[in-house]
């Protein structure tokens, strides 16, 4: 379908390209038209349907969208942040100068101004920003008759009509009411007598994992947002969470992985933003490797009378840093899924303990056996290499299970201590642990 468009684009065959832009789907068409120039883009959305260009635009990644908005008129700006959700208008314009942010703001009404501000007003990450301002509200002494005229007259203004969150005359929460309800029950029923108590809300403040964790929870499809006082200022549906669940997994996988995280997607990324986000990470880890080398160099003199011990160095390095990797990978998941806290570190550590014995005892029987008969190497160095590999499974283990617990009680992000930050410390235990069986058993 992209070479359709380009292809009646370039003919300028705008009335066909208007009709077909008009039957696609608003999700396929904004995953398209992400891969078109954002001055091609401009005609394209010229030709769409007032509530298409609206529900696109919301469609596309921010970081483009925020680029994208550049090219229009500033009629056309006011229109989209006018007619968008105050939360994506929030999420496009976050991306923005503040100078522009501020210019665009002035000449759009003043009611999207002040929800808009409101809303890039909060700390990035927290529920506040991840909120939306256009839910239905309304007072407890109210009746079922009152708001369902009420959802009639707002519906185009707001997320859904699901939901009819009823508050007291101070904006404070009181409870919930479905659609459903509404309809079967009286019309002259005050709300406050149908309303569900709301034991599941967010505050302002709370991260947005946090708040994804809450639906994963409790799985429910919005949630309320109130403020320090329970005032109910906004809320949450399913769809924004999806978005943090992505982008939480991502910039984790990112740490693990040593790349700083960076809010672009890959294929919009360039190769000097690329470099930049892998770089700082790459030389951290070079230099403290070299503690590693210096090590090898201060028992080289002692090697040189068992230069077969060299050959085992690889083997252990890699095993100690496969074994701390496994640990640390399931530690940080379970952190993340709060499938376990700081308070059960020892019953975690003691956990990982007894695996690590049982792996470092099959890895050793099979390393001795490959040590005598493939590699036809003494008893005596297949038992310093396979004791040493015991050990640096089982401190490999123990290092990977800590590392992360410890991380996240100190308040840093528990993915950093991932595979290759683990590895290079590994990697220097398991050498000291190497050197020092071998010159106990050998006599070096």
């Amino acid at each position: 379908m992209e070479e359709r468009i380009r292809t009646l684009l370039k003919e300028k065959n705008y009335k066909i390209l208007k009709i077909e832009l008009s039957e696609m789907n608003n999700s396929d068409l904004a995953e398209i038209l992400e891969e078109f120039e954002p001055s091609e883009l401009v005609t394209l959305f010229r030709l769409m349907k007032k509530d298409d260009q609206v529900e696109v635009f919301a469609l596309l990644d921010p970081n483009f969208s925020s680029e994208l908005i550049n090219y229009f008129t500033d009629k056309e700006k006011v229109f989209l942040i006018e007619e968008m959700a105050t939360d994506d208008a929030a999420d496009v314009l976050e991306e923005m100068p503040a100078n522009i942010v501020d210019k665009l703001l002035k000449k759009c009404d003043s009611e999207t101004r002040k929800d808009v501000n409101k809303l890039l007003n909060y700390k990035e990450d927290s529920a506040g920003s991840l909120m939306t301002v256009e839910y239905a509200e309304i007072k407890s002494k109210q009746t079922v008759k009152d708001a369902i005229e009420y959802l009639k007259k707002e519906e185009d203004e707001l997320e859904t009509i699901n939901y009819l969150f009823v508050v007291d005359d101070k904006r404070k929460l009181q409870g919930i009411v479905h659609l459903k309800e509404l309809l079967f029950a009286s019309p002259k029923t005050k709300l406050k007598d149908i309303a569900e108590e709301i034991e599941v809300y967010a505050i302002t403040s709370m991260d947005q994992e946090e708040v994804a964790a809450l639906f994963k929870k409790y799985d429910i499809t919005i949630m309320p947002v109130v403020d320090s006082e329970k005032r109910l200022v906004g809320i949450i549906t399913i769809d924004d969470v999806v978005d943090v669940l992505e982008e939480e997994a991502t910039e984790d996988m990112k740490k693990m992985a040593a790349i700083i995280p960076v809010d672009k997607p890959y294929d919009k990324t360039t190769v000097f933003e690329t470099f930049k986000a892998r770089i700082p990470w790459l030389l951290l880890l070079m230099v403290s490797a070299t503690f590693t080398g210096a090590i090898i160099t201060g028992f080289e003199e002692k090697l040189a009378k068992f230069a077969i011990l060299t050959a085992f160095i690889p083997m252990l390095m890699d095993t100690g840093g496969n074994a701390g990797g496994q640990s640390s990978v399931s530690i940080i998941r379970a952190l993340s899924l709060n499938q376990i806290e700081f308070k059960d570190i020892f019953k975690v550590a003691f956990k990982e303990f007894r695996v690590a014995i049982l792996c470092s005892i099959v890895l050793a029987i099979c390393n001795f056996v490959k040590l005598l008969f493939i590699d036809r190497v003494g008893i005596m160095v297949a038992l310093v290499v396979c004791i040493t590999l015991c050990i640096t499974v089982i401190l490999a283990k123990f290092i990977g299970t800590l590392l992360p617990i410890i991380a996240k009680k100190l308040g840093f992000d528990p993915a950093v201590m991932a595979s290759p930050f683990i590895t290079t410390i590994v990697d220097a235990c398991s050498l000291l642990v190497y050197f020092t069986v071998a010159t106990r058993l050998l006599g070096l």
